[in-house]
Protein backbone atom coordinates (compact mmCIF):
# COMPACT_ATOMS: atom_id res chain seq x y z
CA UNK A 1 0.00 0.00 0.00
CA UNK A 2 1.37 3.60 -1.12
CA UNK A 3 1.40 6.39 1.48
CA UNK A 4 -0.76 8.98 0.60
CA UNK A 5 0.49 11.70 -0.79
CA UNK A 6 1.58 15.04 0.85
CA UNK A 7 0.93 18.23 -0.91
CA UNK A 8 4.02 20.42 -2.09
CA UNK A 9 4.07 23.95 -1.13
CA UNK A 10 3.41 26.05 -3.49
CA UNK A 11 6.83 28.72 -4.43
CA UNK A 12 5.21 31.10 -2.04
CA UNK A 13 5.71 28.35 0.96
CA UNK A 14 2.05 27.91 1.58
CA UNK A 15 -0.02 25.00 0.44
CA UNK A 16 -1.80 24.44 -2.85
CA UNK A 17 -5.14 25.75 -2.69
CA UNK A 18 -8.46 23.87 -3.33
CA UNK A 19 -9.42 24.06 -7.16
CA UNK A 20 -12.52 26.12 -6.80
CA UNK A 21 -10.80 28.58 -4.53
CA UNK A 22 -8.27 28.78 -7.22
CA UNK A 23 -10.80 29.59 -9.71
CA UNK A 24 -12.58 31.85 -7.87
CA UNK A 25 -8.97 33.76 -7.23
CA UNK A 26 -8.54 33.49 -11.58
CA UNK A 27 -12.03 35.03 -12.65
CA UNK A 28 -11.73 37.66 -10.28
CA UNK A 29 -8.07 38.73 -11.71
CA UNK A 30 -9.67 38.22 -15.25
CA UNK A 31 -12.90 40.75 -14.22
CA UNK A 32 -15.16 38.27 -14.32
CA UNK A 33 -17.81 37.13 -12.01
CA UNK A 34 -17.12 33.78 -9.72
CA UNK A 35 -17.48 30.27 -11.41
CA UNK A 36 -21.04 29.51 -10.26
CA UNK A 37 -22.54 33.08 -11.89
CA UNK A 38 -20.33 32.03 -15.14
CA UNK A 39 -21.67 28.59 -15.19
CA UNK A 40 -25.31 30.55 -14.22
CA UNK A 41 -25.14 31.95 -17.68
CA UNK A 42 -23.54 30.23 -19.61
CA UNK A 43 -25.00 26.78 -18.70
CA UNK A 44 -28.54 28.18 -18.63
CA UNK A 45 -28.88 30.27 -21.36
CA UNK A 46 -31.63 28.71 -23.04
CA UNK A 47 -33.63 28.82 -19.65
CA UNK A 48 -32.41 32.94 -19.62
CA UNK A 49 -33.66 33.35 -23.02
CA UNK A 50 -35.61 30.60 -23.93
CA UNK A 51 -35.37 28.24 -26.38
CA UNK A 52 -36.70 30.11 -29.60
CA UNK A 53 -33.70 33.15 -28.65
CA UNK A 54 -31.28 30.00 -27.87
CA UNK A 55 -31.47 29.13 -31.19
CA UNK A 56 -30.00 32.15 -32.73
CA UNK A 57 -28.15 33.80 -29.82
CA UNK A 58 -25.42 32.66 -27.64
CA UNK A 59 -22.83 34.51 -24.91
CA UNK A 60 -19.51 34.63 -26.05
CA UNK A 61 -18.06 36.27 -23.12
CA UNK A 62 -18.74 38.05 -19.65
CA UNK A 63 -16.54 40.29 -17.47
CA UNK A 64 -16.72 43.89 -16.01
CA UNK A 65 -20.37 43.29 -15.76
CA UNK A 66 -20.85 43.32 -19.76
CA UNK A 67 -21.97 40.17 -21.27
CA UNK A 68 -21.30 39.83 -24.80
CA UNK A 69 -24.01 38.12 -26.91
CA UNK A 70 -23.62 36.85 -30.60
CA UNK A 71 -26.74 35.99 -32.97
CA UNK A 72 -26.87 34.85 -36.84
CA UNK A 73 -28.88 37.76 -37.92
CA UNK A 74 -29.22 41.05 -37.57
CA UNK A 75 -32.88 40.93 -36.56
CA UNK A 76 -32.39 38.63 -33.91
CA UNK A 77 -29.73 41.59 -32.62
CA UNK A 78 -32.68 43.82 -33.22
CA UNK A 79 -34.86 41.73 -30.91
CA UNK A 80 -31.87 41.46 -27.85
CA UNK A 81 -31.39 44.87 -27.82
CA UNK A 82 -35.65 45.23 -27.53
CA UNK A 83 -35.27 43.02 -24.76
CA UNK A 84 -32.16 43.82 -23.13
CA UNK A 85 -33.84 44.65 -19.51
CA UNK A 86 -36.06 41.81 -19.73
CA UNK A 87 -32.47 39.73 -20.29
CA UNK A 88 -30.78 41.59 -17.97
CA UNK A 89 -33.38 40.75 -15.06
CA UNK A 90 -33.50 37.03 -16.07
CA UNK A 91 -29.74 36.93 -15.99
CA UNK A 92 -29.92 38.49 -12.20
CA UNK A 93 -32.18 35.76 -11.49
CA UNK A 94 -30.03 32.68 -12.45
CA UNK A 95 -26.57 34.30 -11.75
CA UNK A 96 -27.58 36.58 -8.86
CA UNK A 97 -27.43 40.35 -8.78
CA UNK A 98 -24.58 42.87 -10.74
CA UNK A 99 -23.49 39.97 -12.34
CA UNK A 100 -25.04 41.46 -15.68
CA UNK A 101 -25.06 45.15 -16.05
CA UNK A 102 -24.66 45.61 -20.02
CA UNK A 103 -25.26 43.52 -22.82
CA UNK A 104 -23.65 44.30 -25.75
CA UNK A 105 -25.07 42.36 -28.73
CA UNK A 106 -23.25 41.37 -31.77
CA UNK A 107 -23.97 39.65 -35.54
CA UNK A 108 -21.51 36.75 -36.08
CA UNK A 109 -22.70 34.62 -39.11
Amino acid sequence: MRAPRRPRPTAGGSEPLPLADSLTELTRRLGTPPPPALAAVFGRWEDVVGPDVAAHARPLSLAGGVLVVAVDDPAWATQLRFLDADLRRRCEEVAGPGVVARVVVRVRR
